[in-house]
């Protein structure tokens, strides 16, 4: 086997190992690699090199204490709070083929877990899991300034991606979760984020509980065939 075949083998096994994991094992993970991963997604590109992405790294009590608070917001919300989200993540109306993609991986989810569809309470609960990164020992919120345009939201995701790559490439594991954007005023508390930076969303890092049945969900991909138009090829 070549080098070349080597490194692509390796960057694909990266890439198509990531999923998106909601059970984690209480596993310590070490500051210097986070700092590590954080260094090489920071190689993602972004217009003009302005690399918009911030990252905010919570774990040990700090952590504990701020998951609790949202935890307890979602589940058990003020009569007067507002918990709106500071941009809007989903269409306010589902086509297809996204509506039955965004139905099929719930019911996938749900099926394992043995929630039925008219268990509201259990669903409610296992969302509220979001909220504590599923257990995970680290937690990070990634923010960007309000200023900052569409194409700087794109250069985010290429660095997002490179942050859960870069994971699988220290078997670790992570889950991307944009339902932190709606806790936004109790993550500035707890971060000290100024107002001026958006929360994006959180991603939960650490090692996967191999135990867990929801970590045994892979979620299908369309074919390529399905999704491009090749022209000249």
């Amino acid at each position: 086997m070549t080098i070349a075949s080597q490194t692509q083998q390796i960057v694909d096994q990266a890439i198509t190992s990531r999923r998106s994991v909601r059970a984690f094992l209480s596993t310590p993970v070490d500051k210097s690699d986070v700092e590590q991963i954080l260094a090489v997604a920071s190689r993602a590109p972004s217009g003009t090199n302005t690399q918009p992405w911030k990252a905010y790294v919570l774990a040990g009590r700090p952590l504990q204490q701020m998951t609790a608070e949202i935890v307890d917001a979602f589940l058990n919300p003020a009569p007067d709070a507002s918990y709106e989200e500071e941009y809007t993540y989903y269409p306010t109306e589902w086509s297809s083929p996204y509506k039955e993609r965004r139905r099929k991986v719930g019911l996938d989810l749900y099926g394992l877990l043995g929630l039925s569809k008219d268990d509201r309470a259990g669903m409610k609960a296992q969302h509220a899991r979001n909220f504590k990164f599923f257990d995970a020992p680290i937690g990070l919120i990634f923010s960007i300034d309000r200023t900052m345009g569409v194409g700087s939201w794109l250069d985010f995701g290429c660095f997002l991606q490179n942050v859960m790559v870069a994971a699988r490439a220290r078997e670790l594991d992570t889950c991307p979760q944009a339902a932190f954007n709606q806790f936004h005023q109790i993550i500035r508390r707890h971060t000290a984020m100024p107002d001026h930076e958006i929360v994006m969303c959180g991603m939960a890092l650490g090692h996967a509980d191999p135990n867990a049945i929801e970590n045994t969900l892979v979620t299908e991909r369309a074919p390529v065939d399905s999704f491009t138009t090749f022209i000249g090829v």
